[in-house]
């Protein structure tokens, strides 16, 4: 006789020594319920096939026994785990934190479980970390990649991929349209008097940032204001310190930034050297990431919708798991200005 094992894999029994602790079984949950294994095993599997009633005193059993399904098993005869992977930049920039929150509210209420990994910025560790997911999961988004455009559909030629944060053609996309929120930022600055704008760009391989600075050329010339591109070197708070030597060399009054992080620094650092902010410099973050009115003054930002953005991945990678066509065109969201304090009229 064979023996069904919590994970779904069948295996002979075996004796258990004395003090032994082993996981429960579905022919424990059968005892405990009084039902059939068999019964159990539907019900665990595939509800619905069992009546609601049964279902009930099933699940209530399992509970009680403290049962936990092994996905990886489970996934022997289904292909499927119910997982699926999300690797972000930088766990560490707040910037993914409302990505993977909506990814996983948008996962958790379809039953499926996120799992989640970094690339710390590098392409050579996001392609490590996405081959090794997808032989695990069943689908996979990535949150600003950093890989070229040949790996991400190499991998999407494997799996179910929808990348968030770039546009790629023949793979599933989110994209927030920096455009309308670029343009109410240049467009403020330029009715408080300023006429020469800095752009701090942020990762040289950062698709996201090179289309942000597109944005505000378009809108600099639209609105007959200087331009200038500063380089970072690291799209975080001290990378932002480290620019603002050049930001002030640029003779800039006003600075927009590929995020916050950055925004957040060199305000700091230009408040440490003596320079009052907004009345000889505005500052103008990105993203609007939790903490960016902390500051003092609180920070002007465009605004992207990033709960969104994972939401709505995680419901188009959902939805193409079930067989559905991933849309031909990207997915945008729109972008919004956020005045605060640290942007306003050039008295200097």
């Amino acid at each position: 006789m064979t023996e069904a094992t919590n994970s779904g894999a069948v295996t002979s029994p075996a004796k258990r020594g004395r003090g032994e602790k082993s996981s429960p079984t579905i022919y424990d949950i059968a005892r405990l319920a009084g039902v059939n294994p068999s019964t159990v095993s539907r019900a665990l599997s595939k509800p619905g096939r069992v009546s609601a009633k049964t279902q009930k005193i099933i699940e209530d059993a399992a509970e009680q026994l403290n049962y936990q399904v092994n996905p990886f098993a489970r996934a022997l005869p289904t292909g499927r785990t119910q997982t699926i992977g999300l690797i972000v930049a930088d766990i560490t920039n707040p910037t993914f934190f409302d990505i993977i929150r909506g990814a996983e509210t948008t996962g958790s209420a379809r039953d499926y479980t996120l799992v989640l990994a970094e690339s710390a910025e590098s392409p050579d560790t996001e392609l490590i970390a996405a081959r090794r997911m997808l032989g695990t999961v069943d689908g996979l988004i990535l949150a600003s990649p950093r890989m070229d455009d040949e790996k991400i559909r190499a991998l999407a030629a494997d799996k179910p991929v929808v990348v968030i944060n770039r546009e790629i053609e023949g793979v599933p996309c989110v994209v927030p349209d920096v455009n309308k929120g670029i343009g109410q930022a240049v467009r403020s600055l330029a009715a408080n008097g300023h006429q020469q704008l800095a752009y701090v760009a942020g990762p040289p391989q950062s698709w996201m940032s090179r289309r942000r600075w597109e944005g505000v050329q378009a809108a600099c010339d639209w609105y007959k204001l200087g331009a200038v591109r500063l380089e970072s070197s690291k799209p975080t708070v001290d990378g932002g310190r480290q620019v603002a030597r050049d930001v002030l060399a640029s003779g800039a009054t006003a600075v927009i930034t590929y995020n916050d992080l950055l925004a957040i620094g060199l305000m700091q650092e230009l408040q440490a050297a003596g320079m009052h902010v907004p009345d000889q410099i505005s500052i103008v973050g990105f993203d609007d990431i939790f903490g960016a009115d902390f500051t003092t003054p609180a920070l002007t930002t465009v605004r992207s919708p990033l709960g969104e953005c994972g939401s709505r991945a995680a419901a188009l990678l959902l939805d193409m798991l079930l067989g559905q066509e991933g849309p031909a065109e990207a997915v945008r969201v729109d972008t919004e200005l956020v005045v605060r304090g640290s942007s306003g009229r050039l008295i200097a």
